[in-house]
């Protein structure tokens, strides 16, 4: 029996050194210095690592994945089923270490988990490589499994120069006047049927907390904030009753613009009707004013529909006296899926 065993043992060594049986992952969560470190960081770095050790053994054998296991809830498990009936993947890092944003509501998300793609017979995508983004609730839970819409970072960020046609630039150009103006004209409706149903907006703002140590002092940090469509359009009309007058300005990043990245406009590879727009942004009111970095990701349907945002994300340009870069995470086309 022990000789029995012994074998076994050996098999299984044999077929992990081969690549056969991948190994286990674990997963490490980090936190940007000023943001308080949730108490359920471990926890959600725990599920995950579970769940890329589950997604590497199922992928192996060739099997379904077991799930009951699993801390994900209803809407995560349908949408990674959904994706493991496209095509399997695996993780393909032992050790996954990635910085988490967390949310003014305790929710949390990580970006950038490295994913190979096996497809069976086709192509996927641009290639074998693609990255998840992840979500969490508070306590640590897994509320949302995607993949990026675009993994390839260079293609937002690096590579700059034009990488959409000039008459679908002027297209989009157009729109976004139109939705500058929008928030100048305080037209509600018009904002409310730009954004899809299911919108995805987050918001940074910039918190003062007084220093613990001896010298005292002031600090500061970036606290962000998610909102549906629903939530966002009920701020936005008491922030339109609360001013007399807007003024919102939008100019380019990157080449002939400030700086932060590539200038212009990001097509994604994977979707041809998603395109993702960097833009700095000038806000004043009568009761208020800032200036930051506005993502969006818009959908122009190919039948020549009416576009729609998917995403909309906003990053303080100024905190804490000090000029800042807009985020790679929250501002291309990489960090988001539909």
């Amino acid at each position: 029996m022990k000789t029995k065993l012994r074998y076994i043992m050996l098999a299984f060594v044999c077929l992990l050194s081969l690549g056969y049986i991948k190994a286990t992952v674990t997963v490490t969560l980090t936190v940007d210095e000023m943001v308080e470190r949730p108490v359920a960081l471990d926890r959600a770095a725990f599920n995950l690592g579970t769940l890329l050790t589950e997604i590497n053994r199922a992928q192996a054998a060739g099997s379904i994945l077991t799930t009951k296991h699993l801390e994900m809830d209803d809407f995560s498990l349908k949408s990674l089923l959904r994706l493991w009936a496209v095509t399997p993947f695996y993780c393909d890092d032992e050790e996954v270490v990635e910085r988490c944003w967390v949310f003014k509501d305790g929710t949390m998300m990580v970006s950038h988990i490295p994913l190979i793609i096996t497809p069976e017979g086709e192509d996927f995508g641009t290639g074998t490589y693609q990255e998840a983004v992840v979500e969490f609730n508070s306590q640590g839970k897994i509320t949302d499994f995607r993949l990026a819409l675009d993994a390839h970072m260079s293609e937002s960020m690096e590579r700059c120069g034009s990488v959409v046609e000039k008459e679908k630039q002027m297209v989009i150009m157009q729109y976004i006047e139109r939705f500058r103006t929008a928030y100048n004209q305080r037209d509600i409706d018009f904002i409310n049927q730009i954004f899809s149903d299911d919108a995805v907006i987050i918001t940074g703002k910039v918190i003062t907390l007084r220093k613990s140590s001896d010298m005292g002092g002031l600090s500061h940090k970036v606290e962000y904030s998610k909102q549906s469509k629903e939530q966002y359009i009920r701020n936005l009309r008491r922030a339109f009753m609360r001013n007399k007058w807007i003024n919102v300005k939008f100019s380019e990043i990157g080449e002939n613009g400030e700086e932060g990245g590539c200038a212009g406009i990001t097509r994604s590879k994977i979707n041809p009707s998603m395109y993702g727009v960097r833009l700095r942004q000038e806000w004043t009111s009568s009761t208020y004013s800032d200036q930051g970095y506005l993502f969006l990701l818009w959908e122009f349907p190919e039948d020549g529909g009416n576009p729609v945002i998917h995403v909309r994300t906003w990053q303080p340009e100024w905190v804490g006296g000090k000029k800042q870069k807009p985020n790679d995470d929250i501002s291309t086309l990489g960090g988001f899926d539909l």
